[in-house]
């Protein structure tokens, strides 16, 4: 009997371009992999709104969706619409009790209103909206994968994810995580599939890590 073909969707991180999957490869007898990309959202427009609209994207049933970053954050409020075979995220968070403690002091002064997030418009600036020591290690090299420099979708993400008011987690989700992130510090993180040496780009850097895990990740019933 053939196995059926599991249809995966990727989803990247804030502001970044679906090519941060293009080393990922899955064996193509199993999956059939899929990106989803960025929309510009309107400017009041809700998480569960702007996830019902990219939920669009989604054209097969019961799929695998995973998330990077931000786009972890996106897909764990997708998920609540959508009947899935698998949720992961890599490289985020499943609550707002993962958030590092920089991001919910700037929520509480509202300190992320005042990122100069106008600056975008020149990419090589992106930078400057990065939080702690990820702009003086890691920007550069993902400065090559960020596509969006919308000022109304980098101030409605920065917003939605220091905001981002999830108390618990899906059932089910899987959470893989670095034990080197710097934007999301392991510290925070409480059952995650680790990473040794994993950065927050490790979907890029590590990637052959991803292609010889993630087929059984995804098969295995680990919860």
């Amino acid at each position: 009997m053939l196995q059926e073909v599991s249809h995966v969707y990727f989803m990247p991180g804030m502001a970044a371009d679906v090519s941060i999957f293009e080393y990922i490869k899955l064996p193509e007898d199993k999956f059939k992999t899929h990106t989803i990309a960025w929309k510009i959202p309107c400017r009041k427009e809700s998480m569960e709104e702007y996830a019902q609209r990219m939920c669009k994207e989604i054209r097969h049933d019961n799929v695998v969706l995973v998330g990077v970053s931000f786009g972890g954050i996106m897909v764990q409020e997708m998920s609540k619409y959508l009947n899935l075979k698998k949720l992961i995220i890599i490289s985020s968070v499943k609550s707002k009790h993962e958030l590092p403690s920089r991001m919910k002091i700037a929520r509480k002064t509202k300190m992320y209103k005042l990122l100069p997030t106008s600056l975008v418009s020149r990419i090589e600036n992106w930078e400057k909206l990065a939080f702690g020591e990820f702009a003086k290690k890691r920007a550069a090299m993902y400065q090559r994968y960020l596509s969006i420099n919308d000022k109304t979708y980098l101030d409605w993400a920065i917003e939605k994810m220091v905001c981002w008011d999830q108390d618990k987690s899906p059932e089910g989700l899987i959470h893989i995580h670095g034990d080197k992130d710097i934007v999301f510090p392991i510290s925070n993180i409480k059952k995650c599939i680790t990473v040794d040496k994993g950065t927050h780009v490790m979907i890029v850097n590590r990637a052959r890590w991803f292609n010889k895990n993630l087929p059984q990740i995804i098969n295995d019933n680990l919860h």
